[in-house]
């Protein structure tokens, strides 16, 4: 299950990086080398800049809950002190 969530995770980084990039600088809208013109009479000039940061923010919230999961998936990884013997009793230690 944690592989899965670590996939999810990094396709979740590879996307928003792409949506960061393809983000005019000043907001304008979408930048011209990834077809900002076919964006434009898609979305309108407006539409397509709230678009992308609506996608932004979905994304950037997908990996924080993703992160949330896969640390509760992980767990803390802290070995058990006290083994159990399978008759429900502790194991006895050795007298030095």
């Amino acid at each position: 299950m944690l592989n899965l969530v670590s996939i999810l995770i990094a396709i979740d980084c590879v996307l928003l990086m792409l949506v960061v990039l393809i983000q005019n600088p000043k907001g304008g809208g979408v930048d011209s080398t990834f077809g900002g013109a076919s964006a434009t009479q898609m979305f309108g000039a407006a539409g397509s800049a709230d678009f992308i940061e609506k996608t932004t923010w979905y994304l950037a919230a997908a990996l924080f809950i993703l992160c949330i999961v896969a640390v509760f998936i992980a767990g803390t990884g802290a070995p058990d002190l006290t083994p159990i013997v399978p008759d429900g009793t502790t194991t006895p230690t050795p007298a030095q």
